[in-house]
């Protein structure tokens, strides 16, 4: 028996906690559970009494990656349709999350939990936890952006050693190659993450989320997402989309030269 997994979401004082639910399999991700990111995500998206996410794991475990016997069985075309496109779906949507994501590293991050990690915008790692990138020993490729964000966001090098070679890193190893951004002792992980996101707390919200959109835009995650809701923005604080609406619901031609009043 598996263990039907889930993900739990808690809020307190503006800081959501995105929790990984299936211990009985060390948290291991099927099908069902990256639909239910997704689902999570669009949520986290639009709550207002969330400013920044933290993401862990219940139990010991962060995430032991995909779950073997959920994938395994899969008709090849099904395989690339479904389990990767659909997952890489998932990942892309908390990596792109307007929200800073902090991950509290509880247990190894090996394969899909590496990726996973990867999406986060700050790295906790419990000092006992292991890092690597075992899917080419099962004949299999990392296919939820192991060989794209993660290069991206750890380097090219590291990731070939851990892809192409199999090296796996502690977490002191993995803190000097930039994996992660700090190590703290064996259960500290989830406090620490809480006290980062309360310092989160205290600086501009807006310019927060204006400035995570510009590094991921500069790191080709959602370049064009990004410029378009930038302009966007711009573009629904001013006079000429007030007058115009105003002229649509008038049924009037719309006067673009005229002056609002104090301006």
């Amino acid at each position: 028996m598996t263990g039907r997994g889930t993900w739990s979401l808690s809020v307190e004082d503006g800081v959501g906690v995105l929790r990984i639910e299936r211990e009985s399999k060390r948290n291991a991700l099927d099908a069902d559970m990256m639909d239910e990111l997704a689902r999570r995500c669009r949520e986290i998206e639009h709550r207002d009494d969330i400013a920044v996410l933290v993401l862990t794991g219940t139990g010991n475990s962060f995430c032991a990656g995909g779950d073997i016997a959920a994938w395994s069985e899969q008709p090849p075309t099904a395989f690339a349709r479904h389990w990767v496109r659909d997952g890489h779906d998932s990942f892309d949507r908390l990596a792109r999350l307007r929200q800073p994501v902090i991950a509290a590293i509880n247990g190894h991050a090996l394969g899909g939990g590496l990726e996973l990690a990867a999406c986060a915008d700050y790295r906790i790692a419990e000092v006992h936890v292991k890092f690597g990138q075992p899917e080419a020993g099962l004949g299999i490729i990392a296919g939820w952006s192991g060989t794209q964000r993660a290069v991206r966001r750890f380097g090219q090098q590291i990731v070939r050693r851990m892809a192409l070679f199999g090296e796996v890193l502690s977490a002191g190893e993995a803190l000097a190659e930039g994996l992660v951004d700090r190590v703290v002792p064996e259960g500290e992980g989830l406090a620490a993450a809480r006290a980062l996101a309360a310092a989160v707390l205290k600086r501009g919200p807006l310019a927060t989320e204006l400035t995570k959109m510009l590094l991921n835009a500069a790191e080709g995650e959602e370049r064009e997402r990004v410029l378009e809701s930038l302009a966007g923005h711009i573009a629904a604080a001013s006079a000429e989309l007030r007058e115009g609406v105003a002229a649509f619901r008038e049924k009037r031609p719309a006067d673009f030269t005229r002056k609002e009043e104090g301006r």
